[in-house]
C-alpha cells in the first residue's frame, strides 16, 4: 500500500506543492505587512542631485592652476616627444 501511494504522490507533486506554498507565500507577505514599518520617508535629494554638489564642492576647493604649474604635458627630454613614424 504504502508504494503504491509513494507512486501517486510522485506523479502529483505540482499539484500538491502548489497550493501548499501560494499558502506559505500569503501568510509571509501578511506577517510581514504587520511586523515591518509603513511609513519610509523620502530624500530631500536624490542621488544625482547629491553627487553633483559633491562634485561642485570638490571643483571649488581644488587649485585649478596646479595642473598648470607642474607641466607635465611638456616632454623633458626629445626622446620622450610621441612621433609619428
Amino acid at each position: 500500500m504504502l508504494p503504491a501511494l509513494l507512486a501517486i504522490a510522485r506523479n502529483y507533486v505540482p499539484y500538491i506543492t502548489l497550493p501548499i506554498s501560494i499558502v506559505i507565500g500569503i501568510i509571509g507577505y501578511n506577517l510581514e505587512g504587520l511586523i515591518s514599518d509603513k511609513f519610509t520617508p523620502t530624500k530631500k535629494m536624490s542621488i544625482e542631485e547629491e553627487r553633483l554638489e559633491r562634485k561642485l564642492k570638490e571643483m571649488e576647493n581644488n587649485d585649478l592652476t596646479e595642473s598648470l604649474k607642474s607641466k607635465s604635458f611638456v616632454p623633458k627630454t626629445i626622446f620622450d616627444r610621441k612621433i609619428n613614424p
